[in-house]
């Protein structure tokens, strides 16, 4: 029992030591180009550039072909897609080539980028040059830090007749932002947002949600089948 005792006590911390070892995992962690709440603040602030859109029902039951020839932007297919949403929504009939339409609307874009700010209340990282082993980054050591980033997005579209050429519509500048600013103070950190998918409660994503219904499908006339 002894001997028995004594190769338990020796073998217990080989096996605990075992068992931490068989239970470690890794997991690859990508490091894409853009982040998430950058693509995220620019998606932002485009719906809330067209929630400032108007009349846009009067292209109802018109074939409507939307040209994004003069639309250069990051993130554009995004963009290009919010505005066939809200024509689709207003009762256009989108179609896929000018020679089937009825109204041709240009999309422009005057800015669609990310504004980033820090500001830091104590000592930053620096490097101090240490003799014969090259240079040594010292910590930052921060009392007070934020970072801002602030999103912008002007839109603008322009309508008119395929076969005249006459102007039909200018929405003027679609202007919408977005911002995300994260503050730390000590050991305390907190953020502020309005992008809808970052809020923590229920609550908060349903009072900064940007989709909404903008014209009553109910009142477009069930009769109007897609556009050949």
């Amino acid at each position: 029992m002894r001997s028995c005792h004594s190769l338990f006590l020796i073998g217990t911390p080989f096996v605990f030591a075992a068992f931490l070892l068989g239970g470690c995992s890794t997991s690859r962690v990508s490091d894409p180009v853009r982040t998430a709440t950058e693509q995220l603040l620019l998606s932002t602030a485009t719906d809330h550039a067209m929630q400032s859109a108007r009349r846009l029902e009067i292209f109802a039951n018109q074939k409507v072909f939307l040209d994004a020839t003069y639309f250069d932007s990051y993130d554009s297919k995004y963009v290009i897609g919010s505005i066939r949403d809200a024509l689709s929504r207003a009762g256009a009939r989108l179609v896929d080539n000018m020679t089937n339409s009825d109204v041709i609307i240009e999309a422009r874009s005057g800015a669609l980028s990310v504004d980033s700010s820090d500001m830091l209340v104590g000592i930053p990282k620096t490097s101090v040059p240490v003799p014969l082993a090259g240079q040594l980054q010292t910590p930052e050591l921060a009392f007070y830090k934020s970072q801002t980033e602030v999103s912008v997005a002007k839109i603008a579209l322009l309508a008119f007749a395929k076969t005249s050429r006459a102007h039909v519509y200018s929405s003027g500048p679609l202007e919408g932002t977005a911002h995300d600013i994260s503050h730390c103070f000590l050991f305390v950190s907190w953020n502020r947002t309005d992008i809808p998918e970052h809020q923590k409660t229920e609550k908060e994503s349903e009072q900064y949600q940007t989709f909404f219904p903008q014209y009553d499908p109910a009142n477009l006339s069930a009769t109007n089948g897609p556009a050949k």
